[in-house]
């Protein structure tokens, strides 16, 4: 009797105190706390172009040139035959990944399920990477010739300055004029979508230039939202994934923006923003994207979060690609 007394005695306290078993709405709490850290989430840049599914390594894209019409100055005369400029640009796939462990034990000690949030914080990782590789297919070379040995950069003809029409500066109305007159003057169709890609500091400039917030001159959006939707036929996409100067430039020319020429000059640290026509520019894709969650057995069988993706890019004209080198100081 003595010891059922103290067994009774003994479960009345746990009742006091509560149960071993943690209510479910203690669970939910704890499941609030995983918080995503500030990141760009998605691709923004690589999906605003030419998309290419791909199924090799390597694969090549063909490109047509100019092709002139001869005027016919006979009767029955012989057909005049024009070799039609004919070239390619080769893309090539590179794989990237992203993994991590989940431990098990840690499983009890967090009282969550953490595998959806780590699957996303992969997969944004990835859509990152994607952008990344974008970027450099942009401003870096380009492969072409008939096996893809011949490296073409992008011309000096195509870089330009952003500029106040005396001095470099950031990014401006008069600047966006100069980007625009490069598609014109090459004769970019002007119903193929264009883009710009900027950082949040071009995006400021942009806000305190009156023709851009004006609804005179714009859509009333850049007014209520605080955000450069569309302007001037570029739509605006933001990105803090683009380079920057490493180098002054000291050929500059503050009244026209060329970059060669001049004697002023662009201060190092200056970002290279991308202006572009959509199918100026091809991303190819192999593998899209891989996601596992798998249970390693070599691991103690901690959980593996995995995610990977085979994709490339390549500038497919020169002519259809500005870089714009904005001050951000």
């Amino acid at each position: 009797m003595k010891l059922l007394n103290m067994l009774i005695s003994f479960f009345n306290m746990l009742g006091q105190r509560g149960s071993f078993e943690i209510d479910e709405a203690f669970v939910e709490t704890y499941k609030s706390n995983i918080y995503m850290l500030s990141q760009q989430m998605d691709a923004r840049l690589a999906r605003s172009c030419r998309q290419e599914q791909q199924g090799g390594e390597t694969d090549y894209y063909e490109r047509l040139g100019l092709a002139e019409a001869n005027k016919i100055t006979d009767r029955h005369g012989d057909t005049v035959h024009s070799n039609t400029p004919h070239t390619r640009r080769a893309v090539d796939l590179e794989e990237a990944d992203y993994s991590d462990l989940i431990d098990k034990m840690d499983r009890v000690k967090l009282l969550i399920n953490p595998d959806d949030a780590y699957v996303k914080a992969a997969v944004m990782g990835i859509n990152r990477y994607k952008d990344d590789v974008w970027i450099a297919a942009a401003l870096g070379n380009a492969r072409s010739g008939k096996k893809g040995t011949v490296n073409v950069a992008l011309s000096s003809g195509q870089r330009i300055g952003a500029t106040n029409g005396t001095a470099s500066s950031g990014l401006n109305v008069f600047t966006l004029t100069i980007a625009l007159e490069k598609f014109d003057s090459n004769d970019v169709d002007e119903d193929i979508p264009k883009y710009l890609a900027y950082s949040g500091k071009q995006k400021q400039n942009l806000l305190n230039e009156t023709e851009v917030t004006s609804a005179d001159y714009n859509t009333v959006r850049a007014l209520v939202h605080g955000e450069v939707d569309t302007f001037m036929g570029f739509k605006f996409l933001r990105s803090e994934r683009l380079p920057v100067t490493s180098a002054s430039i000291t050929s500059f020319v503050a009244a026209t923006g060329a970059i060669t020429g001049g004697s002023d000059t662009i201060a190092a640290g200056a970002r290279r923003c991308i202006a572009w026509a959509e199918d100026g520019m091809i991303f190819a894709t192999g593998i899209d994207m891989i996601v596992r969650v798998d249970e390693l057995p070599t691991k103690r069988y901690s959980t593996q979060v995995y995610a990977a993706h085979q994709v490339g890019a390549v500038r497919m004209e020169e002519e259809k690609v500005v870089e714009i080198l904005c001050l951000e100081a």
